[in-house]
């Protein structure tokens, strides 16, 4: 099964689905502020109970979650800043969009396909939900190259995955990694003053929709595999460890495309890493960039319930190479 690029319905796909009713009138600032705060900051009613990861409780928990913190204005609400010549050729120039937007493309159609498998009705609408913010970022991707002129290579037809599951497992992971480093990246974006800080706010509500999405990811894997008998145990955690072996695959690799002339374009998977000279004039080094994603990564993650599970992974290795990286640079400074 194809799909054309603009064509996604998620309530066609999921069944039960129903995709959010938003507001009609343009919210006034006090309206967005307090919905930018309900966002942020979460915890459930039921204070101080310990929670058996796997359990109902568990899902009801991270599915109250993810529709409690549903932000219906941002990042629908977009107004985009007129920028001077600088601020557009750093923007145009940036080796990410033609990869952005197919990968927002792709996660949508994955998740929406996972969900369609799920039997369990709480949970197969909250990622159809996921599915549909995913849409949206690619509406605010698509809506800010059209606005700004970057020109990008066409988009391909996105293919129904064949195995749902390890579609979404490939992005759950790829979000994981690409977000904790994004958060750095980001802060130095915001840092550096390269950028209009209407545009980095226009972002930023993007930036928070992601940390929720790994929220609910890294919460679902605990649930999933709690849930699995012994055999299945055993499959499932084959399969994430085939997922991991892929994702780091991808990115020692260039992905390359052609643009509508026939002209082959190079584009770097793994940009949230080695990017940091692009957003910012600083002589950041490793450590420093690492140290700050580290410390975003905590700073969004800590408005919600501790007892909901964090993405690990990628905090404990780069905590475990911190030291490493700061030992090697204090040695080439002397």
């Amino acid at each position: 099964m194809t799909f054309e690029h603009d064509a996604f319905d998620p309530e066609a796909l999921v069944p039960g689905y129903r995709e959010p009713v938003l507001p009609e009138s343009e919210p006034d600032a006090a309206t967005i502020a307090a919905s930018e705060t309900r966002t942020r900051h979460w915890s459930s009613k039921q204070q101080g109970k310990r929670v058996r990861y796997g359990s109902a409780e568990h899902k009801l928990m991270m599915c109250r979650m993810f529709e409690e913190t549903f932000n219906p204005y941002r990042p629908s609400v977009l107004r985009w800043p007129t920028l001077d010549e600088a601020a557009l050729h750093r923007i145009t120039s940036l080796p990410i969009w033609d990869i952005a937007v197919q990968t927002e493309g792709k996660a949508r159609l994955r998740m929406a396909a996972y969900a369609r498998t799920v039997a369990d009705p709480d949970m197969r609408n909250v990622l159809a939900q996921n599915a549909w913010e995913e849409n949206r970022h690619k509406e605010v991707l698509s809506k800010m190259v059209q606005h700004y002129g970057i020109a990008l290579v066409p988009e391909p037809p996105y293919e129904y995955p064949q195995d749902p599951e390890w579609a979404y497992l490939v992005t759950g992971y790829s979000e994981c990694i690409d977000s904790f480093f994004a958060f750095g990246l980001f802060k130095v974006a915001h840092d550096s003053g390269l950028f209009p800080p209407e545009l980095i706010d226009t972002f930023e509500p993007v930036m928070q929709e992601e940390c929720r999405h790994i929220l609910l990811f890294a919460n679902w894997v605990a649930w999933h595999r709690r849930n699995l008998s012994l055999l299945q145990r055993i499959a499932f955690e084959w399969k994430v460890f085939r997922v991991w072996c892929f994702l780091g695959l991808e990115r020692m690799e260039l992905a390359k495309s052609l643009d509508a002339d026939g002209n082959e374009h190079a584009q770097d998977n793994n940009f949230t890493v080695t990017g940091a000279q692009s957003v910012t004039t600083q002589d950041l080094s490793v450590a420093e960039l690492m140290a700050t994603c580290l410390s975003e990564n905590d700073r969004r993650f800590s408005g919600y319930d501790p007892r909901l599970l964090r993405p690990a992974t990628m905090p404990f290795l780069v905590k475990l190479a911190l030291p490493v990286l700061r030992f090697f640079e204090r040695r080439k400074r002397k």
